[in-house]
């Protein structure tokens, strides 16, 4: 498998490209756009924005050398956004859902935020995506593995929120097990899993 590194600020142009084709036919992501030519435009955007002013200052995205496939971590006690960070994404997000669908999302990420546990450290796994193209071949394991190895490594958990079922066995080989489901509102439903460390 190819070298996984932590990607930088130079990697963010393609790896939005790369995500925007990965989720394009998400249902959480169809939900929040539902045109689809919007939802092919401002994909991109999005995802350059989440990438810039969520997860590149955590210092935790992982990545190929083609740039194909990307796993967006926040360490343990870094996975809640403040309030300041969401007003600064909120122009963001009106040009990728619009104005009128805002408060519905809001609503919708305001259950995932409770959802979340809070009790007991863990890595949160907010985005993993593999171009469309590319998957099957084994860049999202590998993308995710550096801090799966750390979790196994330091005794801490991990966590995440599927908006594909189809993607539950995936996530499943590598540990991690349902533990309930949400549903957004008026939308399709997410299932929220944990993993456990495994033993060294």
């Amino acid at each position: 498998m190819a070298d996984i590194a932590k990607a930088t600020e130079a990697d963010v142009p393609a790896l939005a490209q790369t995500l925007a084709r990965a989720f394009y036919d998400d249902p959480a992501i169809t939900w929040m756009q539902p045109d689809d030519e919007r939802r092919l435009r401002v994909g991109p955007f999005g995802f350059g924005a989440w990438l810039k002013k969520i997860y590149l200052p955590k210092h935790h995205v992982y990545t190929d050398p083609d740039r194909k496939a990307a796993a967006l971590w926040a360490p343990p006690g870094k996975w809640r956004m403040s309030v300041g960070l969401q007003l600064r994404l909120t122009p963001a997000m009106m040009r990728i859902v619009g104005l009128r669908r805002l408060p519905l999302i809001a609503k919708g990420m305001a259950q995932m935020d409770k959802a979340h546990p809070d009790d007991r450290p863990h890595w949160y796994l907010a985005v993993l995506g593999t171009d469309p193209d590319y998957q099957g071949k084994g860049l999202g394991s590998a993308v995710m593995q550096p801090v799966l190895d750390r979790c196994d490594a330091d005794g801490v958990g991990a966590y995440l929120e599927s908006s594909k079922e189809a993607n539950i066995p995936f996530y499943r080989r590598h540990g991690f097990e349902v533990t309930g489901e949400l549903r957004f509102p008026e939308g399709p439903p997410i299932w929220p899993m944990w993993r456990d460390p495994r033993p060294r």
